[in-house]
């Protein structure tokens, strides 16, 4: 008899141990729950399903599902989802596709109601993408950024660590690390001071990334002159040399930088 007899489960799915499976999910072959995982009801876990341990699946959900790209041509290729992350209600998930042959959700993530992540996407630990984000295909969300409500992310951006972005934001250019973002087109709004002091930033390195920003979009530079000045006059260091290399990086270039008439930024 099956342990889950409610649900539909294919017989080779690999499942471990303290596993729920709610009523009327399904589960297809070529799938990996780890332990301690809870799947609720009407979830469907498609072909290349990878979960970590004591993830949470929320009623409606359907993960690794057949990419929404005209150029998908039935390759083999999976869906990973790190440990103790939670995906909420209908939230969808494209496994990926030849470009990068998966789709990755970090650890400890919080992906919030009707979330689509499309293929191809990486998304790093400790990421929060609240309700209804549109996530499109082959964008890369570095650890501990938050995407507010109802944003639309252009394919292929990358937003930086430690990033804010506000909700109902069109996110068309890299958003580098540590930065808050809003307005239309968006812009950069100060550094994500909040959220670098919950997640134990001393005050100096605080101040150290707001001076290295300061050079980027607060001087009047272009970004090639600022990254040269930012390199022989500010003091070497972790942060500083992750922005750098965030924009050096950029293929779509960044987002915009401080204009006159807004508000005063950090």
């Amino acid at each position: 008899m099956s342990q889950y007899p409610l649900a539909n489960v294919h017989p080779d799915a690999k499942i471990g141990k303290n596993v729920t499976i709610e009523p009327f999910a399904t589960v297809k072959n070529d799938v990996t729950i780890d332990d301690g995982c809870w799947i609720g009801p009407n979830v469907v876990l498609w072909e290349g399903t990878r979960l970590g341990k004591n993830v949470k699946i929320y009623p409606g959900a359907s993960i690794s599902s057949v990419p929404q790209d005209l150029k998908f041509a039935g390759e083999k290729t999976e869906t990973h989802i790190g440990d103790n992350t939670s995906i909420r209600e209908f939230v969808t998930i494209s496994r990926g596709t030849n470009d990068k042959l998966k789709t990755v959700i970090g650890k400890n993530c919080l992906l919030m109601a009707y979330v689509h992540v499309a293929h191809d996407c990486v998304i790093g630990n400790n990421c929060v993408l609240v309700n209804a984000v549109q996530v499109a295909g082959h964008v890369t969300i570095d650890d501990w950024a938050i995407i507010g409500g109802a944003s639309a992310v252009h394919q292929f951006v990358k937003v930086g660590a430690h990033v804010m972005v506000s909700g109902g934001s069109l996110v068309r250019k890299d958003v580098p690390p540590f930065t808050k973002a809003a307005r239309e087109p968006l812009t950069y709004c100060g550094i994500n001071t909040i959220g670098l002091r919950r997640r134990g930033f001393a005050s100096d390195k605080i101040t150290e990334i707001q001076e290295v920003y300061r050079y980027i979009f607060l001087k009047g530079l272009n970004n090639s002159k600022a990254l040269d000045l930012v390199e022989k006059e500010l003091p070497m260091s972790f942060e500083r040399d992750q922005i750098l290399s965030f924009i050096k990086a950029s293929e779509r270039g960044i987002l915009k930088g401080f204009s006159s008439g807004t508000s005063t930024f950090e």
